[in-house]
């Protein structure tokens, strides 16, 4: 695999550090999971599981070792170091300044191994006003704009429903730690990230920011494509309450489908563009998609050539004979499902381990592949330093 022989210290928790280490563990990368003596991480004990572990952290951790040191214990943190001395990558989700308190910051890492490309993820990043500001993933949606984009149907902002500013930073990082080691292959030095949740939403509406940036005023929803101010991007109700989504905005497809139904008079209302002008073009399509039931809409829609899905909930979405067929749905030996990888190499493909680490279980054989004696370890042990 293509990241065979890369070896990845993961000090993060729940999930914008966990997905980046997962995707490069899925592609052959060593991936040893530091955690803390106690809870560990605290995605070990959310929702609900199978076979010993939460989904949740299944999901986000497999084909990782486990080991416990504590970091706030000299020892502890001395032989975080020397396992420093021969990785390539080290992953902290903590607060800014929570590392240097602990003395395992990028100072202290690189001096160690000037090899070593670090990456910090956080709320709001390692510097500006915010720098010191707690925060999950809606805190720094909301504060880049996201959420208020995000409207319910009764007018009113709505929690997104994908932790979005998680996983478009760790996605990002996961670019990021990969140019850096490329770059090292050009200088043989490391390099230091910081990558901000915050930063990563305003980067991720590049589509929406025409108002914003020409006029200074927020997002005008009903003329914008994302939010259905065009008659043809957009969610609609079928006959049995379901609903499914058009997408096919170019004006060939307009042109096609109201020509079917009738109504080619509409089509220059589509071709000014999104906004509330298109009102008689939705309430055609209203009506049209209310007489039928979504199955019997897919039936309608199959082979052709038009943008159209019907809403799946989650579960359906999984059980589509598609995601079987890219193996985005994998099952163990124990019939248990795993999400498979999304990045599909013809050459040295991922190879997604189902092993899911317990807690500081490999903690000792680590240490022990990074010189450290039996007798070394035992005095850590008793020195409480790890588990």
């Amino acid at each position: 695999m293509k990241l065979e022989g890369l070896k990845v210290l993961d000090l993060s928790m729940f999930l914008p550090g966990p997905y980046l280490s997962t995707h490069l563990a899925d592609h052959g990368a060593e991936v040893i999971k530091i955690e803390a003596p106690g809870e560990g991480d605290p995605g070990r004990h959310i929702g609900k599981g199978q076979g010993g572990h939460k989904t949740f952290f299944r999901n986000l951790n497999r084909g990782k070792s486990s080991v416990v040191l504590n970091l706030k214990n000299e020892a502890g943190r001395e032989a975080l170091l020397r396992l420093v001395e021969n990785a390539d990558v080290f992953i902290e989700g903590f607060r800014p300044g929570v590392v240097k308190r602990l003395g395992v910051d990028y100072a202290a890492v690189s001096a160690r191994n000037p090899r070593i490309v670090y990456v910090s993820i956080s709320g709001f990043g390692q510097t500006g006003p915010l720098s010191g500001v707690p925060a999950h993933d809606v805190a720094t949606e909301a504060m880049g704009g996201l959420v208020s984009l995000n409207v319910g149907s009764d007018g009113q902002p709505a929690m997104p429903p994908v932790p979005i500013a998680d996983l478009t930073a760790s996605l990002l990082a996961l670019s990021g730690v990969l140019m850096a080691l490329y770059r090292r292959t050009q200088t043989g030095q490391g390099d230091y990230l910081d990558l901000s949740m915050h930063d990563a939403v305003l980067a991720s509406m590049p589509n929406v920011l025409g108002d914003v940036f020409v006029d200074k005023q927020p997002p005008d929803r009903l003329r914008e494509r994302p939010w259905g101010g065009n008659a043809f991007y957009r969610l609609y109700r079928t006959a049995d309450g379901r609903h499914v989504a058009l997408g096919a905005a170019e004006i060939k497809f307009v042109r096609s489908l109201l020509g079917e139904l009738g109504h080619l008079n509409l089509v220059p209302l589509a071709e000014r563009g999104p906004g509330p002008h298109q009102a008689p073009i939705v309430a055609v399509l209203d009506a049209w998609f209310a007489t039928r039931s979504q199955a019997e809409w897919v039936e309608y829609f199959r082979g052709r050539d038009i943008g159209f899905a019907p809403v799946r909930n989650v579960r359906e979405a999984f059980d589509e004979p598609h995601v079987a067929a890219r193996e985005m749905l994998l099952h163990d030996a124990d019939g248990i499902e795993h999400v498979g990888t999304p990045l599909k190499f013809t050459r040295e493909p991922g190879r997604v381990s189902f092993a899911v680490p317990g807690q500081g279980e490999h903690t000792a054989a680590v240490l022990g592949t990074a010189g450290f004696t039996a007798e070394e370890i035992a005095a850590l042990r008793i020195a409480g330093a790890c588990g």
